[in-house]
Formats: structure tokens, C-alpha cells, sequence
């Protein structure tokens, strides 16, 4: 796939983005859940070749590439490698998936009731070999914890102002200022965050496209006018913390938004299912996440 092929793919496919790209210290907890326990490696490559594993295990299994999943986001030490004899962007797209990478470098201790991502000092290296690896997106993360609007406005504006220079270098960014969905006073500050984003979007230039990964919110249908803005290529679903079940049930009432999930794609895989058992667990998680995504 180019990239007008891929833009189209994500613009107009009926199915979902993967996530995949837990790092740092989600990892092992990822691996707990596949069944790989700590003493089953020692230091950070060997940590990486074993999630490696799982997340090639993922995308050469005959579901993934059913159709239902449009795109997948990769760390960056996933795109570095190798899937089935192909550079893994490469092993994607002959899937049918759109290949994104992470590319924030973690986040701020919590300020005005949110975290900031930390500065990206790497951020121009990483798009340059990630454009060279074929790579289509990108995708980075903040939080948001409370209905502090000055917070709120910050961690958007922060996501726009690092999305724009993605954009600049030929990238297509999904921006994804996660609300917790713990927080008491969520409905609230969706609102806010609804505003906050209705505004930067109205100030980009006229062809410039961007995504955004928001939590499933409260009100179904909050993000409709997102959905439906002229520089919004696809707006995409965290889980969250929801179980699959919780995620696909919220994600159905809201019309256009479609999953990005990792914990509810992944929770039931392990590493010593049959490859037919693993395929047939992946392909039931695979299958809900399409329905949930498309129930709109």
C-alpha cells in the first residue's frame, strides 16, 4: 500500500486499529497476561525479544489479517524488527494493516490535573526513520485526571503543536489526550475537552489531516461534531481499563468511533495455546472489536 492507499484504508475501513504498543514498564505486566512470568527473561532485550514474539505471534495469525483490523500501533523496537521474514511495517501492509508508531517518550508528573507528555527530543530522528520504515501515522499520549479546564487546554494544545510538526514532516498524526475513566467528574470534563478540541481543529489549515484516540465517552455521541470535522481523517477508542466486553458494549453506542484497543484485543491470548487455540481467541476478540466499531 502507498499512501494515499493507506489514507483511504483508514478513512473508509470497516474495522479497527490494534494497539500494540505497550513499552517500558507496561511490558512485563503484558507479558504476566500472556503468560510469560518474570524469570523468564533477564534485562531489557531480552524483555523486548519476548513481547516482540507475542506481537508477531499476533500478526501472522490468519484473523489478523481477516480485514477487521485497519491498522496497528507499533513501538518503535516492533517496527525495528523482523515479522515473518519482512521488516514488520512491511508484514503489516501485506496484511492489509495500516502500520502506525508510538513516538511520545512518556508523560509528566500530574499538573493541573493532568499529565503532559514529556518533551520529544527525539521526536525528529524517530519520524525520519520511521517514514524511511514505511510508516503511515503516528501516535502519542497524555492523560487527562480532572475537569481542571487550564489542564485540559494544555494537554490539547500540546498534542496539536506536536501534531502539527508530525503532519509538517509527512506523517499522519492520531492525537490521544486520554481522559481516566476512573475520574469522578468525567462527563464534565469531556465537555471541556470536546471544546478544547473543536477549537484546535478549526484553526488548522484547510487540507491538513489529523486523528484522535479519545476514551469512550459518557455521553454516547459526545464526539460526533470531531467525527464529522473536514480535518479529522478517523477518531478511534481506547479501552481504557474496560474489560473487552465493557469496551465493545460503550463503543457501540457512540456512531463513527471505531476501537484502537490493547487489553481488550489482547487479554486472552497466552503463550501456551495451540496456534489454532490462539487464532480462534484472537479471531472472537478480532470479531467483537469489528462489530462494536462498526454498530454505529
Amino acid at each position: 500500500m502507498n499512501f494515499e492507499e493507506m489514507t483511504d484504508r483508514i478513512a473508509h475501513g470497516e474495522g479497527f486499529i490494534a494497539a500494540l504498543d505497550q513499552s517500558g514498564g507496561s511490558t512485563p505486566k503484558a507479558l504476566r497476561g500472556y503468560g510469560v512470568s518474570d524469570d523468564e527473561w533477564s534485562g531489557d532485550d531480552a524483555m523486548y525479544a519476548q513481547i516482540h514474539a507475542m506481537r508477531a505471534r499476533v500478526i501472522t495469525a490468519p484473523s489478523f489479517a481477516s480485514g477487521k483490523v485497519i491498522g496497528a500501533i507499533l513501538f518503535e523496537k516492533t517496527m525495528d524488527g523482523m515479522v515473518d521474514g519482512l521488516p514488520t511495517a512491511d508484514a503489516l501492509k501485506s496484511r492489509g494493516v495500516v502500520p502506525f508508531i508510538k513516538v511520545d517518550q512518556g508523560l509528566e508528573d500530574e499538573a493541573d490535573g493532568v499529565q503532559l507528555m514529556k518533551e520529544m527530543t527525539r521526536l525528529d530522528a524517530l519520524i525520519e526513520k520511521s517514514r524511511a520504515a514505511g510508516m503511515f501515522g503516528t501516535k502519542m499520549r497524555s492523560v487527562i485526571k480532572s475537569a481542571n479546564a487550564r489542564g485540559i487546554a494544555a494537554a490539547v494544545a500540546q498534542q496539536f503543536a506536536y501534531g502539527n510538526r508530525i503532519a509538517d514532516a509527512g506523517l499522519t498524526p492520531i492525537l490521544e489526550p486520554e481522559y481516566d475513566i476512573t475520574a469522578a467528574d468525567r462527563a464534565e470534563g469531556e465537555e471541556i475537552l470536546l471544546a478544547e478540541i473543536m477549537k484546535r481543529l478549526d484553526a488548522l489549515p484547510e487540507e491538513r489531516k489529523v486523528m484522535l484516540k479519545l476514551s469512550i465517552p459518557v455521553t454516547p455521541d459526545l464526539y460526533a461534531p470531531v467525527i464529522a470535522h473536514p480535518n479529522v481523517l478517523r477518531v478511534v477508542a481506547l479501552s481504557g481499563g474496560y474489560s473487552t466486553e465493557d469496551a465493545c458494549t460503550h463503543l457501540a453506542c457512540n456512531c463513527g468511533m471505531i476501537a484502537s484497543f490493547s487489553r481488550g484485543l489482547l487479554q486472552d491470548l497466552r503463550k501456551d495455546q495451540s496456534d489454532a487455540e490462539f487464532d480462534a481467541v484472537l479471531g472472537a476478540a478480532i470479531d467483537r472489536i469489528q462489530a462494536a466499531s462498526m454498530a454505529g
